[in-house]
């Protein structure tokens, strides 16, 4: 599966857009632990084809390197047959401790690996932060 990645976007038309991580070094991911922790945690309950953890925090008003805002994009077989709301209890019940302790917001696209496929591996962009405190 994936070993520590670094965050690259790539554009896709107007609408879309694509993560995808590579070459993320030891440090960097020490120096980001809740992220970490998500990776761990959703690949081993999870076992994905694939996944993405995208720290959106810096789209929002919290200051520089906060891990408080993320998106994540999980494909797994262990979603056939579940609806939705099934997927996204699964994601949080794994996440539980980060929830409680780390994160203020969590977006989540969970697909199986047909829908993946037909959605052409992309996921809408997240829209811009429109609360908070200076915005």
């Amino acid at each position: 599966m994936y070993n520590a990645r670094s965050l690259s976007k790539l554009l896709i038309g107007k609408n879309y857009s694509l993560f995808r991580w590579q070459n993320m070094s030891s440090s960097e991911v020490m120096s980001r632990p809740v992220e970490s922790s998500i990776r761990k945690k959703l690949e081993t309950g999870l076992e994905p084809q694939h996944y993405d953890v995208i720290n959106e925090s810096y789209m929002h008003n919290v200051p520089k390197g906060t891990e408080s805002h993320f998106k994540v994009i999980v494909v797994s077989e262990k979603f056939d047959k579940q609806p939705l709301l099934k997927r996204h209890q699964m994601i949080y019940d794994l996440l539980q401790t980060e929830m409680e302790e780390h994160i203020h917001a969590l977006s989540i696209v969970a697909k199986t690996p047909e829908q993946w496929t037909a959605s052409n591996k992309t996921v809408a962009a997240s829209p811009a932060c429109r609360g908070g405190f200076g915005k």
